[in-house]
């Protein structure tokens, strides 16, 4: 068994810390900045082993470069992007083996936010840094509303009860955009309360579920009747794919956001 915790940064950054079921042994997922990540290695005695990262954007690598000047850490990320510090490139199909944790992640290619980004999937857990993010989707920086489509797609193929560990505080923002999609939608509506009240305590609705995902998530919902007729009045034209309505539902929020 693993434990994650986390660790904030900037303005709503996650930045994950992968546990040994016991023991000091820690890898670390997209450390955006190296100074709070390094407190939390002194507070709590920890040895890092690894870092694991998703994809080339500064808020997920800037505390690379001091992290592995700290310690003599391998860096895992993605092969189709330029991420200084990277020692073990990876793509779609490999593996990641953390011996001192232990830990095995099987690497997803899930570009569509960037045109390289990975996710790292084992023990039950997601790492997806901007793919999939509760409530919500990435940003379409660099890949296509296609490529978007296929990664999440692949993501809503694993098991349900998978917990999703994405790298935003971005809840209560998709939610309340979700909810214009599917106004009629309870489950949104209990989602949405219990979001507030975790918000309120200040603690993380991140992780969630696959299955959560499924049911409140309107980028994991282009299949459905509903989703897709509202993505249709929106653009008052016919949408004859998933695909095609999810370009429009990522089009939708943008105008919003």
């Amino acid at each position: 068994m693993l434990r994650v915790s986390y660790v904030r940064a900037f303005d709503d950054n996650y930045i994950w810390l992968i546990h040994a079921e016991s023991g000091r042994h820690v890898a670390i997922v997209d450390p955006g900045d190296a100074e709070p990540v390094q407190e939390a290695i002194d507070a709590q005695a920890l040895e890092p082993v690894a870092i694991l990262i998703t994809h080339h954007h500064g808020d997920h690598t800037g505390g690379i470069r001091e992290l592995t000047r700290q310690y003599n850490l391998p860096v895992y990320g993605p092969v189709r992007e330029r991420i200084p510090g990277i020692t073990h490139p990876l793509q779609e199909g490999d593996r990641v083996h953390l011996d001192r944790l232990p830990a095995d992640f099987r690497v997803m290619d899930v570009a569509g936010h960037t045109r390289g980004h990975i996710a790292y999937y084992g023990h039950g857990i997601l790492f997806c840094g901007d793919t999939l993010f509760t409530g919500g989707c990435g940003r379409l920086f660099e890949g296509t509303p296609a490529q978007m489509y296929n990664s999440l797609t692949k993501i809503a193929a694993l098991p349900e009860d998978t917990l999703i560990y994405c790298a935003h505080e971005y809840t209560l923002d998709n939610l309340r955009f979700a909810k214009v999609v599917e106004p009629e939608s309870v489950a949104l509506d209990a989602r949405i309360a219990q979001a507030i009240e975790t918000r309120k305590n200040f603690l993380p609705t991140v992780p969630s579920t696959l299955a959560l995902e499924k049911a409140t998530n309107p980028f994991l919902r282009c299949d459905r009747s509903n989703v897709i007729q509202a993505a249709e009045r929106f653009s008052g034209k016919p949408l004859q794919s998933g695909s095609e309505t999810f370009a429009v539902v990522r089009y939708w929020k943008d105008t919003l956001d």
